[in-house]
């Protein structure tokens, strides 16, 4: 066997096998899950959770989002419009309407 002939064997033997790709974090993917996922790491991080997300929703600056846990990210991954739809259903419906 020459040089280097074992690697591309051990290479050939990897395609062979299936791989698993397993999501370490499951991060939210709903509107609901989001705004609690950020409210908590601005709350770590020590800001005022409410005043933070609104600044976010009336601006759309995602600097008033914290990077803490990926909260910045994670919360660009939807539209204003459906994070305040999600806030006022809530809101309706834990004020009887």
């Amino acid at each position: 066997m020459q040089k280097g002939q074992a690697g591309v064997k051990a290479v050939e033997d990897n395609w062979e096998q299936t791989r698993r790709f397993q999501r370490v974090d499951e991060e939210p993917r709903d509107a609901r899950g989001v705004l609690l996922a950020v409210f908590q790491a601005l709350q770590e991080k020590g800001y005022n959770p409410v005043s933070q997300i609104v600044g976010y929703l009336l601006s759309g600056d995602p600097t008033y989002i914290t990077s803490h846990r990926g909260a910045r990210s994670l919360i660009r991954r939807l539209e204003r419009d459906e994070l305040l739809e999600e806030l006022v259903k809530t809101y309706l419906k834990q004020a009887g309407g």
